[in-house]
């Protein structure tokens, strides 16, 4: 029966929290951790500290002194530029005057892909998240039962994240997920996506079998992330309908999707393409075809560089420190561990860098006129391909550790390595490791803005 006075809350004191302090310091640790170089996150904590330790109105006023900082920072200029950009990429055009107005993309009801390796594993994955069927093919009973494990635990892992929600993953269904060996399973498929080794041979062998089998109409994309799509697609009767859908490892995790089109490529094949991308939530990024197109070819001379860095005294550890101190999400050493080096090396060999193909009395580290570095080639020779043999760049605690350990047999190796070359071992600063790896990166971008292979700076960043 009391009359109610103004309860003003921001006028009440704000009750004291025990281990306030240790609270705020631990999800400051756990931030920077988590969102390495963002300040977003960093700014938000000082807010809630400004909360819980000022008056109301003076907690105010630091909120929108760090929302200031925020506002005018070169991250937020950064972060609005990728926005736009990511949206940019929708609105694709080709050197030859196709367009995403000119074309219009062809529903896919049911796919496959050939191979199940590492990357055909994501690609199944990402496919049966998007609710699209699919036919995962082998070649073998071996490699079948291996990859249907593997796939089949990549999905249970998206299943039980997706409990929380709504959706369900219906994927013990052989309507919506069989596998097989049997190359006739995939006549009724309305586009295919070939992941298996970047050998050329191969991969027309396939093609021309793709091109008897499947549907007229049906889509041929290839995985592959260097080799030439035009070569690839004179081995069927439909180039217009092949193009290169390259995925970038672990295909169910990472957004990009490069859509490389081919000298005959026709634009329904491009826009169906990207419609995919779309379905599978991925940024597509349509660009012309060269040796690498565009995601490779900027890293070749970005991990040559880091290589060389190492045959003058680096180690792999200070390099990738001083990239992802920079920013990136990953420096270019775990980067190769991560996708496997063996993919680079098959690479190499077919080009006739390395192996046995290469002349007699070569220069162990020159190839045509220019430096080379066969170090990436030793560890491979040794089985050391990355993160799948447990030893790569870094040592893990099993096949397949995802955690990178220093290594002192790499250690070693390098320092027999410099040895036997005759290279001196020198310091080697912060600053020339971030140059000499950016800047051939920025450089090969101008170079391919220059010959038209993508479209806008956007494409490339």
């Amino acid at each position: 029966g009391q009359p109610l006075g103004p309860r003003r809350l921001s006028l009440k004191p704000m009750p004291s929290v025990p281990n306030a302090d240790t609270i705020l310091n631990q999800a400051l640790a756990r931030v920077k951790k988590q969102a390495r170089g963002y300040l977003a996150p960093e700014l938000c904590i000082q807010a809630v500290r400004a909360a819980t330790e000022l008056p109301f109105a003076e907690g105010l006023r630091r909120e929108r002194e760090l929302f200031s900082v925020l506002l005018t920072s070169g991250q937020a200029r950064a972060l609005q530029y990728a926005f736009f950009a990511e949206r940019t990429v929708d609105k694709w055009t080709t050197a030859r005057g196709a367009s995403f107005k000119s074309a219009s993309p062809h529903p896919i009801h049911r796919a496959a892909v050939l191979g199940l390796g590492t990357m055909g594993q994501g690609i199944v994955t990402s496919l049966v998240r998007a609710n699209i069927p699919v036919v995962a093919l082998e070649q073998d009973q071996e490699h079948l039962n291996k990859g249907r494990k593997a796939v089949m635990a990549l999905l249970e892992r998206e299943a039980s994240k997706m409990k929380q929600g709504t959706r369900t993953l219906d994927f013990h269904n052989p309507a919506r997920l069989q596998f097989t060996l049997d190359f006739n399973a995939l006549q009724d498929v309305d586009l295919v996506i070939e992941a298996v080794f970047e050998n050329m041979a191969l991969k027309k062998e396939i093609f021309s079998k793709l091109s008897g089998i499947c549907k007229p109409g049906a889509f041929l994309c290839t995985n592959t992330s260097a080799l030439s799509i035009d070569e690839i697609a004179s081995a069927t009767r439909c180039p217009t309908q092949v193009i290169g859908t390259h995925f970038f490892a672990p295909a169910h995790v990472m957004r990009l999707l490069e859509i490389i089109y081919g000298h005959q490529t026709s634009p329904t094949t491009i826009a169906t393409a990207m419609q995919l991308a779309k379905t599978l939530k991925k940024v597509g990024v349509v660009v012309g075809n060269c040796p690498g197109f565009v995601g490779n070819r900027m890293m070749y001379p970005y991990v040559q560089q880091a290589v060389f860095l190492l045959e003058e005294g680096s180690t792999p550890e200070a390099i990738d420190q001083v990239i992802e101190d920079f920013g990136f999400k990953i420096g270019p050493f775990r980067m190769s561990d991560l996708a496997g080096l063996d993919v680079g090396w098959r690479s190499r060999k077919g080009q006739g860098l390395t192996g046995s193909s290469v002349p007699p009395g070569t220069p162990a580290r020159q190839r045509g006129g220019h430096r080379y570095s066969p170090l990436p080639d030793i560890l491979c020779e040794k089985g050391r391909f990355g993160q799948k043999t447990g030893q790569g760049w870094y040592r893990y605690e099993k096949a397949g550790g995802r955690t990178p350990k220093s290594d002192p047999w790499l250690h070693n190796l390098l320092a027999e390595y410099r040895d036997t070359h005759h290279i001196k071992t020198r310091f080697i600063d912060q600053q020339e490791i971030l140059e000499r790896c950016l800047f051939p990166l920025i450089n090969e971008g101008f170079e391919i803005l220059a010959e038209g292979i993508a479209s806008a700076p956007e494409h490339l960043d």
